[in-house]
């Protein structure tokens, strides 16, 4: 698996591939570009960590989650992929409100961020990746404040960028949170990110997956497709019924119903 991961400086990118040798217990990680410094090292082991979700934590939602639901035991599911960044899931989550953006928006994201980084002084400076012209991870908040962006979901983004800036949301503290069991400090996660414009709960509720509180199942018009189906045989189900057919559905599960409804 190819991907694009920052250096401590955030000011270029380098491809990784991450592989599961086979038979083996551990994933090898190649970093195709040098040489990189024991802090580049640092972050990008951390990123990919999060990423694959490998922590303590994680480790025992996998198995509680697999214990509850025998599909996930028997198939080997349970683990949710997400973003190297917190940011990162946050705004592919409001690209996810119009599927036909939702892939040029990612991409034309990426491609942006090989050229803009901010110096010391945090100011504009435009510059190439060192390892290629066509790579680049997904910009960070600081990078999308000091660049223009012109479209009709760029207000919503960049509010939540100017919310890192201002310190209502806080870089240190996210980490904290995904490993937290807390529901309180969930909740004032979830209720800051509804006071964004255009943040509505199905966007919110994406996001609290990737934080790692998944009892808020994110529904929108692919979750009444879904419960429709065959599977569930929700005929009846509508934008003003979804929340109790979840409930019914899904409830038994808590507090992993967001990985039941995948699993299903």
């Amino acid at each position: 698996m190819e991907k694009a991961v920052c250096n401590h400086d955030s000011s270029r990118s380098v491809p990784v591939t991450i592989s599961h040798p086979l038979n083996l217990p551990f994933l090898l990680i190649q970093v195709h570009h040098s040489p990189i410094s024991s802090a580049d090292e640092a972050v990008i082991l951390e990123q990919v960590g999060r990423m694959l979700r490998i922590s303590n934590k994680d480790e025992r939602d996998v198995m509680e989650c697999q214990e509850m639901h025998s599909s996930a035991r028997k198939n080997g599911l349970g683990r949710i992929f997400r973003s190297p960044s917190f940011f990162g899931n946050a705004v592919k989550s409001i690209l996810l409100c119009n599927c036909r953006f939702t892939g040029r928006g990612h991409q034309a994201l990426s491609l942006l961020q090989p050229k803009i980084a901010l110096d010391g002084n945090a100011r504009l400076k435009r510059k190439r990746s060192k390892c290629s012209d066509d790579i680049g991870n997904f910009p960070s908040w600081k990078e999308l404040l000091a660049w223009s962006l012109v479209h009709d979901k760029a207000a919503r983004i960049l509010q939540l960028a100017t919310m890192f800036s201002q310190g209502d949301l806080c870089e240190d503290h996210i980490p904290k949170l995904e490993q937290s069991s807390d529901p309180t400090s969930f909740e004032t996660l979830y209720q800051k990110l509804l006071k964004i414009k255009g943040f509505g709960p199905f966007v919110c509720s994406n996001i609290m997956m990737c934080v790692g509180f998944y009892q808020r199942i994110p529904s929108g018009s692919e979750t009444i497709r879904h419960l429709k189906q065959i599977v569930h045989g929700k005929q009846n189900c509508f934008k003003e019924t979804i929340g109790k057919d979840d409930e019914e559905i899904y409830g038994k599960y808590n507090p992993f119903q967001r990985h039941s409804l995948l699993n299903n």
